[in-house]
């Protein structure tokens, strides 16, 4: 199998560019399946049940997200019914939606999706190492391929936990710092891992920002309106390979596409 994932959709010109360059791409690259973040989708900051339907209408099967998933209220309603739309599972008891879900591809595959944030440097919430202990429990019983989304800040938090799992999962991408790495590689006992998958997104930009914001933000200490940057527009993330039999992965890809020069997103 297969697996596509596209990192931090950032604000209307990531949307934009999935929608003009995802199909074709899963063509090319013989995709059977695509798991996209969404946290940062209205305007980068959160998403609403109508932009999510949309990125679901372009090709993507499972949408995870992370700590700016509440930043739009009217999501609460949307995800409490919608079981591929994720928040972090190691969010406590009470919030609404799920933390993971098992797709069943056309041809009866089995896919499951774990989406878990981090604690360093992050609001403070459940444990997500024991959290994927339990949810592994559950998700195992339907199939051996599972695919983690782990939105965190510390690179140290989320290698940590991408050994703890190793073996036990099919692939473990980090998301949140907006920042591609180059450390792609199939751990000792079969997990695929990369610390971060990047940002689909405007580029030129402080991870997908108007730089002049952040800028004053650290020169002066105070708050500034942040609003969503439109160009060097990017699909970032990463392609795993995956056994069927024992859920372990074979390959592991990142990717870059560069948006059509001159072409710039309107509408959507």
């Amino acid at each position: 199998m297969r697996i596509l994932f596209i990192s931090d959709i950032m604000g209307k010109p990531g949307r934009w560019i999935i929608s003009q360059m995802l199909r074709d791409f899963k063509t090319e690259k013989r995709i059977d399946f695509t798991i996209a973040n969404i946290e940062n989708a209205a305007g980068g900051f959160g998403v609403t049940e109508q932009i999510a339907r949309k990125v679901f209408s372009y090709g993507v099967d499972v949408l995870t997200s992370g700590n700016h998933i509440w930043d739009r209220q009217e999501i609460r309603e949307y995800i409490a019914v919608e079981p591929a739309l994720l928040r972090p599972a190691n969010y406590p008891s009470g919030a609404p939606g799920n933390g993971y879900y098992v797709a069943t591809l056309l041809d009866g595959r089995k896919v499951g999706v774990l989406n878990l944030q981090g604690r360093v440097s992050m609001p403070a919430i459940d444990c997500p190492f024991r959290t994927a202990d339990g949810a592994l429990t559950m998700i195992s019983r339907e199939t051996s391929i599972v695919f983690v989304d782990m939105h965190a800040e510390a690179t140290s938090e989320k290698k940590a936990l991408a050994l703890y799992l190793d073996g036990r999962i099919s692939a473990l991408v980090g998301t949140h710092t907006h920042v591609q790495t180059a450390d792609e590689c199939i751990l000792p006992n079969g997990t695929a891992f990369l610390t971060d998958g990047g940002m689909t997104g405007p580029h030129d930009s402080i991870i997908g920002m108007k730089p002049e914001a952040a800028i004053k933000r650290f020169l002066h200490g105070m708050p500034y309106r942040f609003s969503c940057a439109s160009d060097d527009i990017r699909m970032q993330g990463v392609i795993v390979e995956v056994d069927d039999k024992s859920g372990l992965a074979t390959n592991i890809e990142r990717y870059t596409l560069n948006a059509p020069e001159g072409a710039q997103p309107d509408g959507d």
